[in-house]
C-alpha cells in the first residue's frame, strides 16, 4: 500500500508554516524536495512534515539555518554521539543569555530616561534630549553607540 501524500496546503495547515516558507526551506536544502504529480503538484510525505516541524521548532529557539543544517545532518546518524548537538545548543543558549543581558541594559536605560522626563514640553523633554545626544545616555560612548 503506497504511503499517504499531502499537498503543500495541507502541510502548511498541519504545521502553521506559510507555503512560501516551505518552498524556501526546500530551496535552501533544509527540507527535501517532495515528489511531484504528473500535473507538477508537490506531494509531501509524513517525513516531510516531521522534518518541517523540527526546522520550525529549531527556528523558534533562535537557531540559525546553518546550525539547523548541522543538526539535520547529525540526525541522519542516530548511533553517533550527541556531543555536537549539545555544543550547538550550548552556543545558542549563550547567545540568548547575551541578548537578554543587552535587553536588560536597554530596559534599564529606557526606564532611567523616562523617569527623568517631566512630560511637560518637547523643548524640555529628557527623552528627546537623550535621543539627540547619546552622550547623555548612561551606556553611551558619546558617539551614538551603546556599550555592553
Amino acid at each position: 500500500m503506497p504511503e499517504r501524500t499531502f499537498s503543500i496546503g495541507h502541510v502548511s495547515s498541519a504545521t502553521g508554516c506559510k507555503v512560501e516558507t516551505i518552498r524556501f526551506y526546500e530551496s535552501i536544502g533544509l527540507l527535501p524536495e517532495p515528489e511531484r504529480t504528473e500535473g507538477n503538484q508537490r506531494r509531501y510525505l509524513a517525513k516531510h512534515i516531521d522534518r518541517l516541524r523540527f526546522i520550525l521548532h529549531a527556528r523558534e529557539l533562535g537557531l540559525a539555518v546553518e546550525a539547523i543544517r548541522q543538526l539535520i545532518s547529525l540526525a541522519e546518524n542516530p548511533a553517533a554521539s550527541c556531543e555536537q548537538a549539545d555544543e550547538i545548543a550550548r552556543q545558542q543558549l549563550q547567545l540568548v543569555r547575551n541578548k537578554i543581558a543587552r535587553l536588560t541594559q536597554l530596559a534599564e536605560e529606557l526606564e532611567r530616561i523616562v523617569a527623568s522626563c517631566s512630560g511637560e514640553r518637547i523643548a524640555d523633554c529628557r527623552v528627546m534630549e537623550v535621543l539627540a545626544d547619546h552622550s547623555h545616555c548612561d551606556h553611551g560612548d558619546g558617539r551614538g553607540n551603546m556599550r555592553f
